[in-house]
């Protein structure tokens, strides 16, 4: 199966988000990709105590409504990097919309950054995806760099690929590493290789394009070894290769229960 990561510019405006979806959504398509997967809150953008609109639920259902309806058009799987509202609580989440345009559900982040706790409230369970003869789950940006249990729960509960939506606030915006998992960069990226290779499962993590930013966009074989990546800071939409056949889930597999 061919999957794309959507590697798109930050949006200056939640209206701009859903366009600039829209526009992955359909060169995704173009490639013959199943399932696109977009940055952590592409959808109206990454909130921070900063962020001057509030978040808005009737703003969202008509911006997924949006995304639900082209998803149908041209008959893809969407991982959606949103935000949504359980009663009063607003979560950091990816909405799964099927290849007709129907939803499949929410996993929200479970595992919030310290620094997101004043404006988010945490989820409380994982879920497993199916699009075609792919297995998947979802866990987002933070959970999935510190949290490697996080991703071992997914393969032992089935995902051949787990998709992994990032956002990088960036410190320096003149930083370009000199390649993938560059020594001299954060551990970012080596933990990336280590999530597939642990688990024997594909990781594939998707960041926005950012000047600076010290991830980018890459697909990792169940092997631990990097398929593709997209070059640093630069727009586009990565495609990879799923088979199943390979993701065998061999390493998840094997853990023993922890003792008492």
């Amino acid at each position: 199966m061919q999957i794309a990561l959507a590697n798109v510019r930050c949006p200056s405006t939640p209206d701009e988000s859903v366009a600039i979806a829209l526009d992955a959504m359909s060169a995704a398509a173009d490639g013959e990709a199943a399932i696109v997967c977009f940055p952590e809150c592409f959808v109206p953008g990454y909130r921070t105590l900063e962020t001057v609109e509030p978040p808005n639920q009737q703003w969202l259902n008509d911006a997924w409504a949006t995304i639900d309806a082209k998803a149908a058009e041209v008959g893809i799987c969407v991982i959606l990097g949103t935000e949504r509202f359980e009663g009063d609580r607003l979560l950091i989440t990816a909405r799964v919309t099927n290849s007709d345009g129907s939803l499949a559900g929410f996993q929200d982040k479970v595992q919030l950054d310290p620094s997101e706790e004043p404006v988010y409230s945490p989820g409380t369970k994982r879920r497993v995806f199916q699009c075609g003869d792919v297995s998947f789950s979802i866990v987002i940006c933070h959970e999935g760099w510190r949290y490697p249990e996080t991703v071992r729960w997914a393969a032992r509960n089935g995902a051949h690929v787990v998709f992994h939506p990032h956002f990088e606030l960036v410190d320096n915006d003149q930083f370009v590493p000199s390649g993938f998992a560059d020594p001299q960069n954060t551990f970012h990226e080596k933990a990336a290789l280590c999530r597939a290779a642990e688990n024997t499962c594909y990781f594939a993590t998707v960041n926005c394009a950012l000047p600076g930013a010290t991830t980018t966009s890459a697909l990792i074989d169940p092997q631990g070894v990097l398929l593709s990546n997209q070059p640093y800071g630069q727009e586009g939409i990565l495609f990879g290769e799923i088979n199943t056949q390979l993701a065998t889930r061999h390493w998840a597999r094997r853990l023993k229960p922890s003792p008492a």
